[in-house]
């Protein structure tokens, strides 16, 4: 059988396993043109073709952009393929990376969106929360005037520079120590935080006394109070620092008062 050495556009774009409006593109930007021209300037595709389509489709895997194929189509020898494969493995390498970071963020966000979705949100409850990886931050200083904001740029400037290659598009959320919450002082927080699977640093697991309220950022005294009442009503006492959550904001909702708040306080039965 005699080898076919020319092909109608058609023809070609089905051995080459892709489209007559992609070849049309390809000879549009000067990345393939066709062998020749017959009757009608119809387009014609020679068999040896079929090696340039290879190495298009070859180069579009390994991810490279139509232009940078361009630049390399009429100079490409061994040495340069192999270093430009080496730049390759290392925009993929970093690539994954990047998938892999976004994987934990999306994971954690997802995680505390359902611990709340179905809270029941009149209740307060007191349970066991295991250990969970968190970055928290130093001491908030509030002297010389400073506000909680303040506090909060300090916390961020404050963990970029030790963990210079740390995500922090996670939601941040407050710390109140013991004695404040003892002293019922929950205005502004003693420290921030948020969770994070690479965090240095522990949410201990622990008995929590745990409420919800709904509201924006701050608007938590009822909710304190009712936890109070509660962990004196029945038979608990505070033992260490209060975490005060926002698992459902602004990223689910648009309006504030919407907010769900939650209020973890870390008691133990008196003695």
């Amino acid at each position: 059988m005699k080898r076919r050495e020319i092909f109608s556009v058609a023809d070609f774009a089905e051995c080459a396993r892709t489209t007559r409006d992609t070849l049309l593109h390809y000879d549009k930007i000067g990345l393939l043109a066709p062998k020749a021209r017959g009757k009608n300037t119809y387009r014609l595709y020679s068999s040896g073709q079929l090696a340039v389509m290879n190495f298009i489709r070859t180069c579009q895997a390994l991810g490279m952009t139509l232009a940078e194929i361009r630049s390399i189509q009429a100079s490409r020898t061994s040495e340069r393929m192999d270093e430009l494969l080496e730049q390759q493995l290392k925009r993929i390498d970093k690539k994954i990376e990047e998938w892999a970071r976004a994987r934990k963020l999306v994971t954690t966000l997802q995680k505390i969106i359902r611990s709340a979705l179905h809270a029941d949100e009149g209740a307060i409850t007191v349970q066991f929360a295991p250990a969970e990886a968190i970055v928290l931050g130093e001491p908030n200083d509030y002297s010389g005037g400073g506000s909680d904001y303040d506090a909060l740029f300090a916390f961020y400037r404050a963990c970029k520079q030790k963990y210079p290659d740390l995500d922090m598009n996670y939601p941040v959320w407050a710390l109140f120590s013991e004695e404040r919450i003892k002293r019922r002082d929950w205005i502004w927080p003693d420290r921030y935080y948020f969770y994070n699977p690479e965090g240095h640093d522990i949410k201990p697991a622990a008995l929590y006394a745990i409420g919800y309220t709904r509201g924006g950022y701050g608007q938590s005294g009822e909710l304190y109070d009712r936890l109070l009442a509660y962990i004196d009503a029945n038979g608990f006492e505070i033992c260490g620092p209060a975490y005060e959550e926002y698992p459902l904001n602004e990223f689910c909702t648009r309006e504030d008062r919407e907010y769900l708040m939650r209020v973890m306080i870390t008691v133990r039965k008196k003695n």
